[in-house]
């Protein structure tokens, strides 16, 4: 008997070993990179939020959206991301405790879905300035844009709250288990509000972002004036009446000014800008969502490994989302030389 609960023991004790070990230089690079990942994602979105607190001109809109979208990144990757690193350490096996669980799940869904919906609230901020730019002033866009981050926050925390008031259940002590709930209801109701919904909104205002454009070189080409007359001459029929004909070749005439040019090239980079944001926000995104939505509505299993890819692509979001904001804004490529250079 003694002998059988010596090797249980040593049996478990070896299998707690194995969990943290990594067997493979694979698993070992792939960790490293996940590391990595974790690192950058925090400090390039701790660095768009040190700019944008220390340089003035950037303390209106759209900046503060900008920031509401670098605190969410910020908060995956310094709370959510670590935890998952240990989660993959561990096996895809929890051994934190129910609370600790709980704390992680929230804050899963809580900083993820304000990441997606700080997104589409920037899309949305880019579609009304190059559509209503005129209606659009600086005043209305303060107001809506402070709107919709107090939305995106309310919205994130109802959808993660949400199963620590009942519904379903995130923690499961007998097969060590920390997912989010599996709730076929809260399912619906959680990808829906934290994807899906977004997704829609993103796709339409892109559609629309392209239709104005396209409106816009069609009428910009029927908009110039072309007059051509016969060639210039002069005529003198007699001393005391001549006769003048003048022609003008050539001539165009068009409802067009130095300013106007710098909008369409601005308005050109944030229609580039918000598609690219889109476009990677979706590839990131809509692997994990599919399989989240239609693992508990036809009770199928996906392999774990490919759960793990799904989830940590998801991730990689919050750290692409800093840097085609940046690269396609010259103010903070200068703030950023600025901030330092000074502290050289």
């Amino acid at each position: 008997m003694a002998d059988a609960i010596q090797n249980s023991s040593f049996n478990q004790s070896s299998e707690h070993e194995n969990v943290f070990r990594p067997q493979t230089v694979f698993s070992v690079l792939t960790f490293t990179l996940l590391a990595m990942l974790v690192v950058a994602t925090f400090i390039w979105n701790m660095l768009v939020l040190v700019t944008i607190l220390r340089v003035r001109t950037f303390h209106r809109v759209p900046h503060n959206l900008v920031a509401s979208m670098a605190i969410s990144d910020v908060m995956v990757a310094a709370l959510v991301m670590p935890l998952s690193l240990v989660h993959e350490l561990n096996g895809r096996r929890w051994k934190l405790g129910r609370a600790l669980c709980q704390v992680w799940i929230s804050f899963d869904v809580l900083c993820c879905t304000a990441s997606i919906w700080n997104v589409t609230a920037i899309a949305l901020d880019r579609y009304w300035s190059i559509t209503r730019h005129l209606e659009y002033t600086l005043k209305t866009r303060k107001k809506i844009s402070n709107v919709m981050i107090g939305l995106t926050w309310l919205l994130s925390s109802v959808i993660s709250l949400s199963p620590l008031f009942g519904w379903g259940e995130t923690y499961s002590e007998e097969d060590m288990e920390c997912q989010v709930s599996q709730e076929p209801s809260y399912t619906v109701f959680s990808t829906f509000g934290a994807f899906y919904l977004p997704l829609c909104v993103v796709l339409f205002v892109y559609w629309k972002i392209y239709k104005a454009a396209k409106f816009r070189i069609g009428s910009k080409k029927n908009n110039s004036i072309t007059p051509v007359a016969e060639a210039g001459e002069v005529k003198e029929a007699s001393r005391q009446q001549p006769q003048m004909v003048f022609t003008v070749r050539h001539a165009t005439v068009t409802f067009q000014t130095d300013s106007e040019t710098w909008r369409e090239q601005k308005e050109k980079r944030a229609a580039l800008m918000v598609g690219i944001l889109i476009g990677v926000f979706v590839l990131c995104w809509i692997p994990f969502f599919l399989t989240e939505l239609i693992m508990p509505l036809c009770s199928c299993n996906v392999p774990p490994i490919w759960k793990s890819v799904f989830l940590w692509l998801g991730y990689s979001n919050s750290f692409f989302n800093p840097l085609i904001y940046t690269a396609f804004n010259k103010n903070y490529n200068n703030a950023f030389r600025n901030l330092f250079s000074r502290q050289r």
